[in-house]
């Protein structure tokens, strides 16, 4: 079974599926995210709302004490007013009865003040915060604002000095005419849920009923939006399957949006025009192969036929020398195509060694036979020329150019070796007719002959320069025709290797 297998079960396969899946899950996290932040601020804003509430009711005790009037007890949020000098607290209310306050107050007294009132100015005097500790109970009841374990809540607090009231109104609080007042306000934090609770869950419900169809909705969306936008693919791709061997020259359409299917259509035709071009030549390698395979064949079975049928009058030496010039020329044919096969597979060189150019051409000059016609063949080198490769390789790209000077030079080949830079360059020189500037590449393609090659017909193939060349690229280098005056001169640079080190 395949690994992949369990996931498929789940992970649907369609790309229209796959993109609603995952805008649906990144719209469900933004979502889900959103909600949890939303939530939350809005237990922050009704802290701070609960928080107001407080405030504005501090603000009232305070001027009801301005006033000379005791606050009442019913009240929503928890208070208690304390004084020096007195025991029980002025006031209370809002669940400080539960600590029975009345004996003894539950919040601590404001000190005693030691200098003057300033004169009252009407001016308002602000509040404070602080924490405070809420004393333990042992007979709370479930009901209880404050619980059963007490504990530390955030407070107000504003003070009042006695002496800043008149004495009617001391008298109607029941303090000292030195004593000074502090009222208690407590901020309880299920106030703050009691407001924030309606608020939330209407939030939560409208979110999630709103969330629920987003994601519907972003699901089809996006679902919609891919099938739409692979509607050009699915047409590229039902053209690129009506191509075949017979007819490739088949061609899809490109877009005229400009987005990322134009470049895939253009990608594939351009493709589909190289693979076209590959079936055209290697049909026009077939047929250049089956010619020239059929001229020495023709010359050979005619010579033989002849002979066959007159016998007597055969020169049979002479036959035999035709019949074995001809078979040279189809196994020298037959071992030039071999050597393109294996050179348009692209397999990398096997064990490269370091060859020294400058003595392979040394070499090859003074052994090359030069018997058909006089010729000079001289090398010019100044220092050893290494490269990288196979010395068989550089042997045969070597040879292959020196044949090709050999049938087009009138007197002399002239050879030279050179290490420039970070290359090795090699030229072969001819005295020859030359090459015209519009053949200087043509030549270098397969089973391509210059009609006053094709007519002297010195035993060429046509491949020679063509297999020099996919050598040379073999090896990371070029084989190029350089202009001259005088003759061809083909120009080799090959990457140039490090000396050898000598053992």
């Amino acid at each position: 079974m395949n690994a992949t297998e369990p996931r498929r079960r789940w992970w649907p396969r369609s790309v229209r599926a796959r993109a609603a899946l995952a805008a649906a899950s990144a719209a469900a996290v933004i979502l889900v995210g959103t909600g949890w932040w939303v939530h939350h601020d809005v237990y922050r804003q009704s802290a701070q709302i609960a928080e107001r509430q407080a405030q504005a009711h501090l603000l009232a005790l305070v001027d009801q004490l301005k006033e000379g009037s005791v606050p009442v007890r019913r009240s929503t949020v928890p208070y208690e007013v304390v004084a020096t000098g007195r025991r029980a607290a002025v006031a209370y209310g809002g669940g400080m009865e539960e600590f029975d306050p009345g004996t003894r107050h539950v919040l601590p007294a404001p000190p005693k003040a030691e200098v003057p009132a300033p004169p009252d100015d009407g001016a308002v005097w602000g509040y404070s915060n602080c924490p405070l500790d809420i004393p333990a109970r042992h007979d709370a009841k479930p009901w209880d604002r404050f619980g059963k374990d007490g504990g530390t809540y955030l407070g107000m607090y504003d003070d009042i000095r006695a002496d800043k009231l008149s004495s009617d109104k001391v008298a109607a609080l029941g303090i000292a005419p030195d004593a000074q007042l502090r009222v208690y306000v407590v901020v309880l934090p299920h106030a703050a849920e009691e407001i924030a609770e309606p608020i939330t869950k209407t939030t939560d419900v409208l979110l999630l009923r709103a969330g629920l169809v987003s994601l519907v909705l972003i699901a089809a969306a996006a679902y919609f939006t891919v099938r739409i936008a692979l509607r050009p693919v699915e047409a590229v791709r039902v053209l690129t399957a009506s191509v075949t061997a017979n007819d490739p020259r088949e061609r899809v359409t490109v877009p005229a949006t400009g987005h990322e299917i134009t470049a895939l259509a253009t990608t594939i035709n351009t493709t589909l025009q190289r693979l076209d071009n590959a079936a055209a030549q290697q049909r026009r390698f077939v047929a250049d192969a089956a010619h020239e395979l059929r001229s020495p064949l023709t010359t050979l079975l005619a010579s033989l036929e002849v002979a066959l049928a007159y016998p007597e009058r055969t020169d049979w030496p002479a036959a035999a020398t035709t019949a074995a010039r001809q078979t040279r020329r189809l196994q020298a044919l037959a071992e030039d195509l071999l050597l393109l096969a294996r050179l348009d597979t692209r397999a990398p060189t096997a064990d490269p060694e370091t060859v020294d150019l400058t003595a392979l051409a040394h070499r090859l000059t003074q052994q090359y036979p030069l018997t058909e016609r006089p010729l000079t063949l001289s090398c010019d080198s100044t220092a050893p020329a290494y490269a990288h490769g196979n010395p068989d390789e550089f042997e045969r790209l070597l040879r292959n150019l020196i044949d090709n000077a050999a049938r087009q030079a009138a007197h002399r080949i002239q050879i030279t070796v050179r290490n420039q830079h970070a290359w090795v360059v090699l030229t072969v020189h001819d005295d020859g007719p030359g090459v015209p500037p519009e053949d200087a590449e043509r030549i270098f393609e397969r089973f391509v002959r210059l009609d006053d090659a094709r007519s002297r017909d010195q035993g060429g193939t046509g491949l020679g320069l063509a297999i020099a060349r996919d050598l040379a690229h073999r090896h990371r280098g070029t084989l190029t025709l350089t202009p001259r005056t005088l003759g061809a001169c083909f120009r080799l640079r090959l990457p140039q290797a490090p000396a050898p080190v000598e053992k």
